[in-house]
């Protein structure tokens, strides 16, 4: 088992400086690949990502959310289902810039659960991801 970034992850990258195997990497080009990824086959699921998530993004697979209930004013990125312009800065003040969010209203229940399987996906295919370039 792995731990998911769902698409509440709006590329902080603090989760990527406590990984003690290094599995998470940023999705590349961001117009594809909007989050972080986790590596599933380096994952070592000691869950040190998630208290570091500003943005309460990460889970372990088996507790992604089928009906995650916002806050409000969180964001979600999906490319092809969202287009709205996000503008923010990640833990290091780099600026984060996403066109495929939308922001989240006090609650608002959505399914997380569909964010899973980019994750497999990104490791299996993603642009510009090599094992070795890790």
């Amino acid at each position: 088992m792995t731990h998911i970034i769902t698409s509440l992850c709006l590329r902080d990258s603090s989760c990527v400086e406590v990984c003690p195997v290094e599995c998470i990497i940023p999705g590349k080009p961001e117009s594809e690949w909007p989050w972080f990824y986790i590596d599933p086959d380096t994952c070592i699921d000691c869950g040190a990502c998630i208290p570091e998530c500003p943005y309460e993004a990460i889970f372990p697979e088996d507790e992604v959310p089928s009906a995650y209930t916002a806050k409000g004013g969180e964001y979600q990125a999906r490319v092809g289902e969202f287009t709205e312009h996000y503008e923010g800065k990640n833990d290091k003040g780099e600026p984060v810039v996403l066109d495929c969010t939308r922001q989240l209203q006090a609650g608002e229940v959505v399914d997380l659960t569909p964010d899973t399987p980019p994750n497999y996906d990104f490791f299996k295919k993603g642009p510009g991801y090599s094992a070795a370039g890790k």
